[in-house]
């Protein structure tokens, strides 16, 4: 008897895979078209460094950009020019998911300089600029989940403009931008806006959170402490999906949802695993369930065709890992503080990768 997909039982629990890659070649040679067609990819996610590595390696830009160099002195706009026609023919290839889930899937993510992680009125302009050169209905427009971030997000949503919110690593920034998705919400159906057709998405970055919380363990090398290596992030992540659960399930969202508006689904985002003791689908398998999305890379893509396991786990032990937060923070470890950290390192790293894409089409 033929093994049924993974990737067709996820579709049945109400989980999206969406691929963290894209490149002019993936779409041309039509492999995108494929990973469509075969239901193993629902959306995509990009960022400088995926821009950066598809257009250092592929020879697919090189007319493009040459004919830019003579005609488009900035380097910026040279990339955005080059970014937004491989996010415009991509979202061509997954209109008919999008259609297919009435508005639900079938996005791509273009993201707002990183430079602007802490400018509010430039990441709203940059997101009113990007969302009208793609012009069209499925496009993301990604910004930051930072104080300023959020609060542009806000404008953005109650604009119409659909957005995925990122960077997030602790429920503190999470509950930042969910407040802020209904606020935006709120104020578009108070002017008469349609809120039926906004899209939000809410993505923590899952193997970062282990990376850094292990670092701190490690040095505090107690049993205790070690036992809780590699647990942090998968723990907050089902303790996010309940605390989505309370606000999109609530009476705070209630009257919105009876106006047609969609909650701000959880996304998986950083999936691989940085440390390879861990099981390669340690940010997949345990985190499955109705209304998130996974984001993955190629090669934990493979891996989960090859041998991942699809069953609705994401509610299984939330006690657990409410016990296992509460243990670090019994071992004096700041959460909050955590992810503060890992947002400003998050921000760095992708300035750093959008300086080295800049240099890239210069």
């Amino acid at each position: 008897m033929d093994r049924v997909s993974p990737f067709a039982q996820l579709r049945e629990i109400g989980q999206s895979l969406w691929l963290d890659n894209l490149s002019r070649d993936m779409i041309a040679g039509g492999e995108l078209a494929r990973l469509v067609a075969s239901g193993d990819a629902t959306g995509i996610t990009t960022n400088p460094s995926i821009f950066r590595n598809a257009i250092a390696a592929g020879k697919a830009y090189a007319a493009e950009l040459g004919a830019l160099k003579a005609s488009e002195p900035d380097p910026e706009r040279r990339y955005e020019r080059l970014a937004v026609a491989d996010v415009q023919a991509a979202c061509d290839v997954m209109r008919p998911v999008f259609d297919r889930t009435h508005g639900d899937d079938g996005f791509v993510s273009l993201e707002v300089s990183p430079r602007l992680a802490y400018d509010v009125e430039g990441t709203v302009a940059a997101a009113r600029r990007l969302r009208a050169e793609v012009e069209r209905d499925n496009v993301l427009i990604k910004i930051p989940g930072t104080p300023e971030g959020a609060q542009a997000f806000e404008r953005c949503i109650a604009e119409g403009i659909s957005v995925n919110i990122t960077l997030l690593f602790s429920l503190g920034q999470m509950n930042r931008v969910f407040e802020a998705y209904i606020a935006g919400l709120a104020k578009r159906h108070a002017a008469g806006g349609d809120v039926s057709r906004v899209k939000a998405v809410a993505s923590f970055f899952m193997s970062r959170i282990d990376s850094l919380l292990d670092k701190q363990l490690d040095a505090q090398g107690s049993p205790e402490a070690l036992a809780l290596r590699g647990r942090g992030a998968v723990a907050i992540g089902k303790l996010a999906y309940e605390r989505y659960g309370q606000v999109f399930g609530g009476s705070a969202f209630a009257a919105l949802r009876g106006a047609g508006a969609r909650p701000q689904y959880l996304l998986w985002a950083s999936t691989s695993t940085k440390n390879p003791a861990y099981p390669d689908l340690l940010y997949v398998e345990p985190l499955i369930g109705p209304e998130t999305i996974n984001t993955l890379p190629d090669a934990t893509l493979a891996a989960f065709r090859d041998h991942g396991k699809a069953a609705s786990t994401i509610s299984q032990g939330v006690a657990e890992s409410r016990e296992a937060v509460a243990s670090l923070q019994r071992l004096g470890v700041d959460l909050e503080q955590v992810g503060l950290q890992l947002q400003r390192d998050g921000v760095r790293l992708f300035e750093e990768a959008y300086d080295a894409l800049l240099a890239a089409v210069k």
